[in-house]
């Protein structure tokens, strides 16, 4: 009798905890009926729409509720649908998240990218056309320059601050300075003449944006037809982050699809990857403390501009 007792009650337990966590679950769903999830423009828009629709399909599956693909104009639309709520999960660069976080957007960082060859930083660099007469940056007093975004890190904020340790104002050294918008379209300004030297984000020879632009086809652009006269020291690879203050076992359920991707739908990986990373890791603030100072530094220097 003791014994059918006590197997009542664990029955009974189990019964209850499976039920509560059922509650929870539902509690969130009835909450968040549908999540949003946005990435900042690093290529064009049709671009970003094929790699990351598929992860977004898959966030759909593996959390139960739909998960809809935001493609944002520019850096600071992540950044503000955060700050707003709108945007549950967002994929920054590591300049964009420390100026959501710097200017107080409720955001915490839970993923980063590894490279596929296990490394997990990156590099900016500027590049020129390769049959150019310039060797240095120096060379290029009174030229064009291409930047990509106020809240790109390779493409912004670590140019101008590795301009600045050359002793270069960038608005006053260069002829005119562009954001073009996105990395790809930086590459696309060079190409055109638009500017005589961009900035964009570069692992290696064989993984950079303009080694994807040639892979891909974009019409004219050819790796061996650019140089690089510059590379910055490493940055930390991007994070991705949700909102801080959504319910714990949702943001659990997040970390756990994004962390097994791989193992829960490899098709849907490798589309995303392509190739390029393996399985996003943990991590935290203390990561991006660095890209913290950086944005601080930047915002010094533009106040003492104005």
């Amino acid at each position: 009798m003791f014994n059918r007792r006590l197997m009542l009650g664990f029955a009974t337990g189990a019964v209850a905890a499976l039920a509560s966590s059922q509650s929870f679950a539902q509690d969130w769903k009835s909450k968040y009926p549908e999540l949003i999830f946005a990435a900042i423009p690093a290529e064009n828009s049709s671009s970003t729409s094929d790699r990351y629709q598929p992860l977004a399909d898959y966030l759909t599956k593996q959390l139960g509720v739909p998960v809809k693909l935001e493609i944002v104009a520019d850096y600071a639309g992540v950044i503000e649908g955060q700050r707003s709520g709108q945007v549950h999960i967002a994929y920054y660069s590591p300049a964009s998240y420390s100026r959501a976080y710097v200017t107080g957007v409720k955001a915490e960082p839970f993923a980063e990218e590894v490279n596929a060859d296990g490394t997990k930083g990156y590099y900016s660099v500027f590049y020129v056309n390769k049959d150019s007469p310039y060797r240095t940056i120096q060379d290029l007093k009174g030229k064009a320059l291409g930047l990509v975004d106020p809240n790109s890190t390779s493409g912004n904020n670590v140019p101008r601050y590795a301009l600045y340790k050359l002793g270069i104002h960038a608005d006053k050294f260069f002829s005119k300075v562009i954001y073009t918008g996105s990395h790809e379209n930086a590459i696309i300004a060079l190409h055109d003449g638009t500017v005589d030297v961009a900035a964009n984000f570069w692992n290696s020879d064989e993984e950079s944006n303009l080694k994807r632009m040639e892979i891909k086809g974009t019409p004219g652009i050819k790796y061996s037809d650019y140089r690089i006269i510059f590379k910055s020291d490493p940055i930390v690879n991007s994070p991705i982050a949700y909102l801080s203050d959504l319910p714990d076992d949702l943001k659990k359920a997040i970390r756990e699809a994004f962390y097994d991707m791989e193992k829960n739908d490899k098709a849907a990986f490798e589309k995303f990857s392509a190739g390029r990373y393996r399985p996003w890791v943990p991590v935290d603030h203390k990561e991006y403390e660095s890209t913290v100072e950086l944005i601080k530094f930047v915002d010094e220097l533009r106040k003492k501009r104005s």
